[in-house]
């Protein structure tokens, strides 16, 4: 790249993230350690955007390992508008991913899975697919909500997910910004269709990969007492973000927000989720399915799919 467009994309983004990342003290650090390393010659060598991406996503991240905090290299040409450069990918990935619904099965003994990835994309988007899979799951037992392969997505699909799973609105966390002003989510108020049994088990599976949103949605589950949690730790990226188009292939994605849980007086941002269960996160599903199979038996050993239940626990080993 030429020196004098490299220098310009480094001094814009140390820039934005000084005018808008949700910690100013922070943003402040990080700011100065990008003109320094700008200054010491550390992206001279960035032969393209790809790869200055990379380097100055290390930097960005080396003060204190904030991981939506990135410089993010896109092939295709971003429109020229400063935010939110997705959009409209994230729309048609919506479309052909339908609405991120990957899997919904009735396991033997009467045990519900549903599989959400690779994002929680918007109600507007999903908000009927992922309705019509929790639909279709409201006569199970039991439900494993696997979130493996989960990379992150829409508070407010969190939000209308977790109505499904309280009988009233629940307090899920509180965002705050920069400024220290809070936006409260609650579950959904409304879901069309019957609700998830507070007294059914819920098992939500993790992994390495879970991010995000994903996260955010098995923290609130285990935080409020709905869901135990199966799996691996999970990244750690609890900060929502805004796009800013810093090159014509080249988004400054910058956190300009933190949650708060109500129960927890904190978030999962550098820690991940801490599951339950730890195991890992290939043998999540057949462990959660064991725990909501003796789950079931033992609430009510003669139910009309007790034997199954037995059968299905035998198959297991």
């Amino acid at each position: 790249m030429p020196q004098e467009e490299l220098t310009e994309v480094v001094e814009r983004a140390a820039k934005l993230v000084a005018e808008h990342y949700v910690f100013a003290d922070v943003a402040e650090r990080i700011a100065v350690h990008l003109g320094d390393r700008l200054r010491d010659g550390r992206y001279a060598e960035a032969d393209d955007p790809g790869e200055l991406a990379g380097l100055v996503t290390e930097d960005l991240q080396s003060v204190n390992g904030d991981l939506h905090l990135r410089l993010k290299h896109h092939v295709r040409t971003l429109p020229e508008r400063d935010e939110d450069p997705d959009q409209e990918a994230w729309a048609t990935l919506a479309a052909t991913a339908m609405g991120g619904v990957a899997r919904v099965e009735r396991l033997a003994g009467n045990v519900g899975l549903l599989e959400i990835r690779p994002y929680l994309f918007p109600p507007q988007l999903a908000g009927e697919a992922v309705t019509a899979a929790l639909r279709l799951l409201a006569g199970t037992d039991a439900l494993l909500l696997d979130l493996r392969g989960n990379r992150g997505g829409s508070p407010d699909m969190v939000a209308l997910v977790c109505g499904w799973f309280f009988a009233e609105p629940a307090h899920l966390h509180t965002m705050y910004d920069r400024g220290g002003d809070g936006r409260q989510f609650w579950s959904a108020a409304y879901v069309a269709g019957p609700r998830y049994d507070a007294g059914k088990p819920v098992y939500v599976l993790t992994g390495a990969e879970t991010f995000s949103g994903g996260e955010e949605l098995a923290y609130d589950l285990q935080q409020l007492g709905r869901a135990t949690v199966v799996g691996e730790r999970t990244r750690g990226g609890a900060h929502p973000c805004v796009g800013f188009r810093t090159h014509p292939h080249l988004e400054l994605t910058v956190p300009v927000a933190r949650p708060v849980n109500p129960v927890s007086g904190t978030n999962w941002e550098g820690c991940g989720v801490q599951p339950d269960v730890e195991v890992a996160a290939g043998g999540a599903r057949d462990l959660a399915y064991r725990g909501a199979l003796e789950a079931l038996l033992a609430a009510a050993p003669e139910r009309p799919t007790a034997d199954e239940v037995r059968g299905a626990l035998a198959a297991l080993g």
